[in-house]
């Protein structure tokens, strides 16, 4: 098991002492006030805190080998483009099986939730991975602020559509608008984060700025970006790489080195900066917390 359960350790214990330093100059700086606050006493007392013995992806590769199609389809397109993207103000348009819909101003759903750090693996279905240490809120604990009814069974995001400054949406490369979806049970589990920030700093643009899903035990095209939506449903709502190609990307797209994917085997990975690959990991890792959530399934036939 690559990441266990949360354990009290200090942030400069998580993060290179370099890096945590540069993290403390930013809080007491640029950020506002009120989510100062929260992410230094968060960050500080480390008790939402996961840990892994593995060496952190640096921050140069994590913002220079993007899959992000809305700004180009090569893996530094993002981080060429993105710095066009205007991320101040953002909205969230919340809509479905609630009692509460309606537009949410970003600032305020994250300043009413109490920010985590956690280092997460985070694993590209191209068979390359890498380890990040993000900040962000579970997704469950914004979800129940909306007060999802009985017949809220799935939860679907959107990214934002935006050609002016996201150019890959100037070209027919996908289903414009980018659309994912979870299960609920998979949507309120704990290791679900909805990010904000990486390496203590505010989420870079070609990383999903201003919010981004991380859901750890699920290949990367899960983990949309720049949500502008979301809706609670009663059916499995559609997804961009499953109507995109349905052999090739499942609606669970769980961690499986049982399952290749057509062109390729999942049996090995390689993270970002080795030479060398490793085996991959049922669930990237995280069977031990949800591979109840998958009980009686067929992993083969719901991949």
């Amino acid at each position: 098991m690559l990441i266990k359960k949360p354990v009290a350790i200090k942030a400069s214990e998580i993060t290179p002492k370099a890096i945590y330093l540069k993290r403390r100059r930013f809080i007491q700086g640029g950020m506002g006030a009120a989510l100062a606050t929260v992410l230094q006493n968060n960050l500080m007392a480390a008790a939402n805190s996961y840990s892994t013995t593995e060496e952190l992806t640096s921050i140069k590769d994590i913002t220079r080998y993007n899959n992000f199609y809305e700004f180009g389809t090569s893996k530094g397109a993002p981080g060429i483009h993105a710095g066009a993207l205007t991320t101040h103000p953002w909205s969230i348009t919340v809509s479905g099986a609630c009692e509460h819909p309606g537009n949410y101003d970003l600032d305020d759903l994250i300043k009413a939730a109490e920010v985590e750090e956690r280092i997460y693996r985070l694993r590209c279905v191209e068979a390359w991975s890498m380890v990040i240490p993000w900040q962000g809120v579970p997704l469950g604990k914004i979800l129940k602020r909306f007060g999802p009814t009985s017949k809220a069974r799935y939860v679907a995001f959107r990214t934002l559509v935006r050609p002016a400054e996201m150019p890959g949406q100037r070209r027919n490369i996908l289903d414009w608008p980018y659309r994912e979806g979870l299960r609920m049970d998979e949507a309120m589990h704990p290791l679900t984060l909805l990010a904000t920030g990486l390496y203590g700093k505010d989420l870079p643009n070609q990383n999903g700025a201003p919010i981004r899903l991380v859901v750890p035990w699920k290949y990367g095209f899960k983990s949309i970006k720049s949500i502008v939506s979301i809706e609670f449903t009663e059916n499995e709502p559609p997804t961009t790489w499953n109507q995109k190609g349905a052999d090739e990307y499942g609606f669970y797209a769980n961690v499986n080195p049982a399952v290749d994917h057509p062109r390729w085997s999942q049996k090995k990975e390689r993270r970002i900066g080795d030479i060398f690959k490793r085996p991959t990991l049922p669930f990237n890792g995280y069977a031990e917390e949800v591979a109840s959530l998958y009980a009686g399934m067929d992993l083969r036939k719901h991949y």
